[in-house]
Order: structure tokens, then sequence, then C-alpha cells
């Protein structure tokens, strides 16, 4: 993946004390998978500290372009970083420029470089450390389950899963009888939405009833999931088609939170690709929130796939490339009454965007 994928939460992944105390390289290796939720391959890791706390976890794909990293710079006096800990994967010519690169920067910026590491295969190797007793030419075996990194971290609830694949796999399209049974609901949602736009009389109604229905439903399914719920297939289908009106998406916006997560999780996976863009981009929004922007870039992913001009996506993917924190918008947000005054009543012309879609059509689902 081209750009980074960052936690910068403006306090230690870990949450508040007692904080994780990173002695070793091996502990450092340890603490990785679990900073980024996957174990990294073909990666370059680089950890921001301040008074020995991380205060940011970015991470590249490898390889990467020079120039990459510039962006990390203005990071380093948001965060108030003093020191870094780079962490590369891979062979020595896929990680090494990039190490280099992470060097130069910080020496650029008066950032100290703490530890900088390479892993592959089983070993590690330290750029900072040359003593052969130390740090053999042909590196350093280290054993994962001999730190007690990992059982601290699962004990403050963070997740290390095998791979990046397995975390596109939590938003990967439902296939099989679900998607079938997803396909119906949406043509059935769709039918009945062009018999009342064509039965209705006065448009402008129509589009004021419809807007007012589609509000009710997004804070209806956010009420289902806060009890432990599942929108059923009629009801998902409904809220793809209500998010196609950026009115109805932008109060999902306003009333975010982190454990909304889950719904548009759901949703992303549900919904016919068409109808994905507003959803995916709603839980993208949710974890960068929550920290998890591994999560939020794959989501957007999602979403550009879909629609490469999709605005919010676009929007949201600048600011994660560009290493922006979510403290940005999160007290920036307008309140539902401030959308109404900025966009005023609805007009036929919301509907637009939804029309336009009902013209295209989906791939045919898989049976698996």
């Amino acid at each position: 993946m081209d750009g980074a994928e960052e936690d910068a939460s403006g306090g230690s992944p870990f949450g508040a004390e007692p904080c994780l105390t990173l002695s070793s390289p091996t502990d450092i290796l340890a603490a990785v998978p679990y900073l980024v939720g996957f174990h990294p391959t073909a990666s370059l890791i680089v950890i921001g500290l301040a008074r020995g706390q991380a205060k940011l976890v970015t991470r590249w794909g490898l390889p990467f372009p020079p120039g990459t990293l510039d962006a990390m710079a203005p990071l380093f006096e948001r965060e108030s970083v003093t020191e870094i800990v780079v962490i590369g994967y891979g062979a020595g010519d896929l990680v090494t420029p990039a190490v280099d690169e992470a060097r130069r920067l910080a020496a650029t910026h008066g950032v100290h470089v703490g530890e900088a590491l390479r892993a592959h295969e089983g070993r590690y190797w330290s750029y900072i450390c040359d003593l052969t007793t130390c740090c053999p030419a042909d590196g350093t075996p280290y054993d994962l389950s001999s730190s007690q990194i990992a059982a601290e971290a699962t004990v403050r609830g963070l997740v290390a899963l095998p791979d990046r694949e397995t975390l596109e796999r939590m938003v990967a399209p439902v296939t099989g009888p679900v998607r079938v049974a997803m396909r119906r609901a949406t043509a059935e949602a769709i039918a009945d939405f062009q018999a009342r736009i064509m039965a209705a009389p006065d448009l402008e109604a129509f589009a004021t009833q419809f807007v007012s229905d589609g509000l009710s439903r997004v804070r209806s399914a956010l009420a289902t999931h806060a009890e432990g719920g599942r929108l059923d297939d009629a009801e998902a289908a409904r809220l793809g088609l209500d998010l196609t009106i950026m009115r109805v998406r932008d109060e999902a916006w306003t009333l975010m939170e982190d454990s909304h997560t889950l719904l548009w999780r759901d949703l992303t996976r549900r919904l016919e690709p068409r109808f994905v863009p507003p959803a995916a981009s709603l839980l993208a929004m949710a974890a960068w929130r929550a920290g998890n922007s591994v999560q939020a870039t794959i989501a957007l992913e999602r979403a550009l796939t879909a629609d490469p001009g999709y605005s919010m996506a676009n929007l949201l993917m600048h600011a994660l490339q560009n290493l922006l924190s979510p403290a940005i918008l999160k007290d920036r947000l307008p309140t539902p009454a401030e959308l109404d005054s900025a966009m005023g009543p609805p007009n036929a012309a919301w509907l637009l965007p939804l029309v336009n879609l009902l013209g295209e059509d989906d791939s045919p689902p898989k049976l698996e």
C-alpha cells in the first residue's frame, strides 16, 4: 500500500500508567504487532516517543519512493517527539534505504534515534549497534514468546492479527447465501423507492419525507447496535439507500463514536458494491477516531474501489496519508442543527445521488 497507516492518539498506545517497558530489541519486536494491529511484513514502522511514552506509531509498506517519510516531520513537533524507534521488516536491500531515510529525517529535526532494527526470518540486526560481541553480522535470533509484552498488551485489550490480509477479510464483501439475500433485499428496497417517487404528487414533499425517514433510520440503527442487535437484510438495504443522501450520511458523521465501528463494518460487508462508499467512509472515520488507522485505510480502499471520486473517502484518505490526527475533526464536526442551517431544507435535488445509482447493476453474487 502506498502512503502510511498511522496511530497518533496523543498518548501512549497502551493507555495511561502503568506503561509497558520495552527494555530490549525483542521487547520492541514483540510490541510492534500490537501497535499496528497485525504482524507486519515488508514494512517500516516508526514509533515516536516523548518523555519515554509512545505518542505515535506509523507504518509504511516497502518499498516506497524517496521523500515518502517527509510527511512525518510535522508530527515530531505536533506530538513533541524527542526520540524515535525504527523497525524494518524484510531483506536488507528492501529495508536499509527506508531506515536510512528515517534516520536522516530524525537527524534533520533534532530527534534522537533510540534504536533502529531490521527483522527478517527470525533474526534481527541493529543499525545503531556495531559491536560484533552483541550484534553479530549474521543477526541475532529472537523468540517473541520469551517477552512478556504480548501478555501485557493482550491484558490492555490490544490485538495482533496474523497479517494485513486478515484485516482486509474483516471488511470483505459477504458471499454465498448472505449475498443473495442482501441482493434480494436491495432490489426490493429499490423497487419500493421507485414506486413511491413515481407516485409522489410533490417531489419536494417526497424528498423532505424521505430524508426525515432516513435520519430516523440512522439513529435507530445506531441504537440497535448499541444494544447488541443487528439490522436485518431489509433494514440494512434501506439504510444503504438512505446513506447515498449527503444529509443522511452526515447525520451519522456528526453522531460518530468509536463504538459505531461495528455497525459500519457490518454494512460495508453486506451492502451491494454501489452502495458501499458511504458506509465504508463512515467505518473509516470510526476506526480512525479509535486509533485503528490500518482498518480505516482498508475501509477507504473499499470505498474508492467502488467510487474513485467519492469525496468523503478522498478527504479521509488525504488525512491519513498526511499523518493528520483524528483530533482535528473530533471537535470540529457540526451538530445536526448546524447541518440543517447550513444545508437548508431538503429538496428534490438531494435525491439525485440515489437516483443516479439506480440504473447501475452489481456483478452476480458468488455462491460459496
